[in-house]
């Protein structure tokens, strides 16, 4: 079941109106989250706990997706989790990810790199999976480059959010064995990725894609955050929805829970 859910290619729509296509990337589902980042996470996950991993651990800020992400994908598994965060009080996503069943380890110097480092002993200590922040890994690129099979015919470019940037590396690796000349449009809404991509994408990256500032800081959320009856994540997607013009294909990789009225609002279960 894992193994089919992970490669079923999400659907392409296509608006005849204004001649663009969306790549729904977001309708990923398992265990009341949706999108890329969840596809990760369950590779990622089933893979340890194959290998006799029993327990989960992941790094993230108190406003983090990923940490609720991988606290459903552990309560779908059945194993624990630990979820290293900053001190403070919890966003909605991390609040979220205490409900279902998360232990929440905060650290008072609460830097990326500290709770990265907290994440990655921790695991060890436990013998437990690490799901490293930020999805930053090669699995993470491997999972969205297959994600590229049922671009149509007639996309001129493509255009996706980037915050770490490891879902443009899946894309760009995608376009590239898949033979594809697509100019991708990265628009940043968050931290340099160039580290990361220098590391995970294909060489000569550069010449594939260009990365455009979103014009906004990465924690003023977008209110309306809706594209051709599209609910955006109003701190990602909503910041490209300007860039996109006819003949171009939106990727859509996904909306936090929070944003949901509900964990059940994702549309489609794979």
């Amino acid at each position: 079941m894992i193994a089919d859910l992970l490669n079923a290619v999400t659907p392409v729509e296509y608006h005849e109106s204004d001649n663009i296509w969306i790549k729904r990337d977001d309708l990923f589902e398992l265990a009341g989250v949706c999108g890329g980042k969840v596809r990760t996470a369950v590779a990622l996950a089933h893979a340890g706990i194959e290998r006799g991993r029993n327990g989960l651990v992941t790094a993230g800020s108190l406003s983090s997706p990923q940490v609720n992400i991988v606290a459903h994908v552990a309560r779908y598994f059945g194993v624990p989790v630990r979820c290293h965060t900053p001190t403070g009080d919890l966003g909605p996503e991390v609040s979220r990810a205490k409900l279902a069943g998360a232990e929440i380890v905060q650290h008072k110097a609460g830097y990326n790199n500290v709770i990265i480092a907290h994440a990655r002993k921790d695991a060890r200590a436990r013998g437990w999976e690490n799901i490293p922040f930020g999805m930053e890994c090669a699995e993470a690129v491997r999972q969205t480059s297959r994600q590229v099979a049922n671009i149509p015919d007639g996309v001129k470019r493509i255009i996706v959010p980037c915050g770490s940037g490891m879902s443009l590396a899946g894309i760009l690796w995608g376009l590239k064995n898949a033979s594809l000349r697509i100019p991708v449009i990265a628009v940043r809404v968050g931290a340099d990725p160039v580290r990361r991509l220098t590391t995970y994408a294909p060489y000569g990256w550069r010449q594939m894609a260009t990365i455009v500032r979103s014009g906004t800081d990465y924690h003023a959320p977008i209110s309306d955050a809706a594209f051709h009856g599209v609910r955006l994540d109003p701190h990602y997607e909503a910041k490209c929805a300007p860039f996109v013009r006819p003949g171009d294909l939106f990727w859509v990789v996904g909306v936090r829970a929070s944003v949901n009225d509900a964990a059940d609002d994702c549309e489609i279960s794979m």
